[in-house]
């Protein structure tokens, strides 16, 4: 059995709901989650888990969230080579382009990405559920 970690900041609940599908996704798909959020996680628990699914709203100009997703990230992101992952996140503004970068960032980092990543436009509706739910699918 696949075991995944999913990691995610979030700030009103949209990136946590999202959160909780990838996790259902994963479940239904036959594997095995463990939800953290970015203050609970680093590298060190990197090798415990087969594949990440990490998520993240877009903040400020389209970025990464800083105090506490950021930090975790650039810890974990040595450890992305040769690892299975999948990106997801919320956003209130913009056209996704925080996505974007992220997404080419951990593909230079030599990360391999598992599905195509998921965004919404505020909270989740049931396009997006489906949409994470496939997410953590494709992670098993």
């Amino acid at each position: 059995m696949s075991k995944i970690a999913v990691v995610y900041w979030s700030g009103t609940g949209n990136t946590e709901a999202m959160a909780n599908a990838v996790a259902e996704g994963i479940g239904a798909a036959g594997g095995e989650s463990t939800l953290f959020t970015a203050t609970e996680f680093d590298a060190d628990k990197m090798d415990g888990f087969d594949a990440v699914a990490f998520g993240c709203p877009s903040m400020g100009s389209e970025e990464l969230e800083d105090s506490e997703f950021l930090p975790m990230f650039e810890s974990v992101e040595a450890k992305l080579n040769g690892k299975k992952i999948a990106l997801f996140g919320s956003y209130g503004w913009g056209d996704g382009e925080w996505m974007r970068n992220w997404n080419d960032r951990c593909v230079a980092d030599g990360a391999v990405m598992a599905a195509d990543f998921v965004i919404c436009n505020d909270a989740p509706d049931s396009e997006a559920e489906d949409a994470c739910k496939a997410l953590g699918a494709a992670l098993v």
